[in-house]
């Protein structure tokens, strides 16, 4: 489960922000709220909200990096840049992340990295026993062009960590060469629709397949999924998932899993339509599924950018409240996300949304909304964030 991040220096947040799911004492019992192994009270949901351009995206986009570069940055060219970008007016600066997680096991782990777009300048990773130690140390040497590395712990030789690239992370190589733990860390178990860019923009023509694909591989997945829209009164009785071959000019054929509607109509007569005929809100809905029971499913971390895209508002709360219960979520998933919806306020308590606003330099800042003084937890959120009380709203 993910505790805390901090990051420096990127993109619009130019100084440290940091974003932290962890509850103290004070804190009553919540929905979407559990005990971690270790003893930890930890947020099972985030909301984001503020207005346009304020850097909503740009505040999950470290969690997104991190979980590439540690499990698949080896895959990239050798020459290629890392995909971080500086905020504009400390382009020569590094930028700088922090991560703190707990596993399965309830074992307490912390990740650091510094990089520019050319290179790592110190990755490490430390893991808590009484303190937490380091299980490796990389810092690049100028004057000697290349890396001082420590392992302790780590089951990786020296001779074979000083000869990984400048653009990738040591665990992704070493997870490459059989190394059990640095295997482990890879697995991150991230979904996410953001981008180097942003957020993904939907396309039916191969987020349908894949969400199909998908549910065809996971059962008991498809079928909390059918009941999940029946519930959601979008007019479907059944989705059937059928492997097609399509053939493309010049292209040999190939296998692609295909979602349909099953529609009840008059005197028991059931009607089909492709998912291209369906509701943008119905496709929505079923992609979004595909990522999110999968992350229930693994116990993992999903990151969605305007979570509300294309859906009713009415249906925030139930896609969220798969989050908060441990029937639907019994690995204890957590779902950190960007919206525009705000009757989100309504519905989280105050330490489960971070605001986020960018000021006439260009600099975004965030906190979260139970650090704003005054705030009582019977506020009408929304009436008061409307209103311009607690800030991170457009001027206009």
């Amino acid at each position: 489960m993910l505790i805390r991040y901090s990051a420096r220096n990127f993109q619009s947040f130019r100084d440290t922000v940091e974003v932290s799911l962890s509850l103290n004492a004070k804190v009553h019992d919540l929905a979407w709220a559990t005990e971690s192994r270790s003893g930890l009270r930890l947020s099972t949901a985030l909301g984001v909200v503020g207005p346009n351009g304020a850097g909503k995206t740009a505040l999950l986009k470290p969690v997104v990096f991190a979980a590439w570069f540690i499990g698949s940055s080896f895959q990239a060219k050798a020459d290629a840049p890392i995909p971080v970008t500086p905020h504009f007016s400390s382009p020569n600066d590094p930028t700088e992340l922090e991560f703190e997680a707990e596993d399965g096991d309830g074992q307490l782990w912390r990740y650091v990295l510094h990089v520019t777009r050319e290179r790592v300048l110190h990755e490490a990773m430390y893991q808590k026993h009484e303190r937490y130690k380091y299980i490796f140390v990389r810092d690049w040497n100028a004057s000697e062009q290349g890396y001082d590395i420590k392992l302790q712990g780590f089951d990786f030789s020296l001779k074979e960590a000083r000869k990984v690239r400048p653009n990738a992370s040591l665990i992704s190589t070493a997870a490459q060469y059989g190394v059990k733990l640095a295997k482990y860390l890879a697995d991150n178990h991230v979904q996410s629709n953001i981008g180097y860019t942003g957020r993904v923009p939907f396309r039916a023509e191969s987020d349908l397949p894949n969400a199909a694909r998908h549910f065809s591989e996971h059962q008991e997945q498809r079928e909390q999924m059918v009941r999940l829209l029946r519930s959601w009164d979008l007019g479907l009785d059944d989705v059937q998932l059928r492997e097609l071959s399509v053939q493309t000019p010049g292209e040999d054929a190939r296998k692609v899993w295909y979602p349909f509607g099953i529609h009840a109509g008059r005197r028991g007569t059931r009607h089909e339509l492709t998912f291209h005929e369906e509701s943008m809100g119905t496709q929505g809905a079923f992609v979004l599924l595909s990522r999110l029971l999968s992350t229930l499913s693994a116990g993992g971390l999903a990151v969605v950018d305007e979570f509300e895209s294309d859906l009713h508002p009415h249906m925030l709360e139930p896609i969220l409240d798969l989050f908060a219960n441990p029937a639907t979520n019994p690995g204890k998933a957590q779902l950190l996300f960007t919206c525009h919806a705000m009757e989100v306020l309504n519905l989280l308590h105050k330490s489960q949304i971070m605001l986020v606003e960018k000021g006439e330099n260009c600099e975004s800042t965030a906190w979260r909304m139970d650090s704003v003084r005054g705030i009582r937890n019977d506020d009408n959120f929304y009436a008061k964030y409307m209103a311009g009380a607690y800030g991170a709203v457009p001027q206009l």
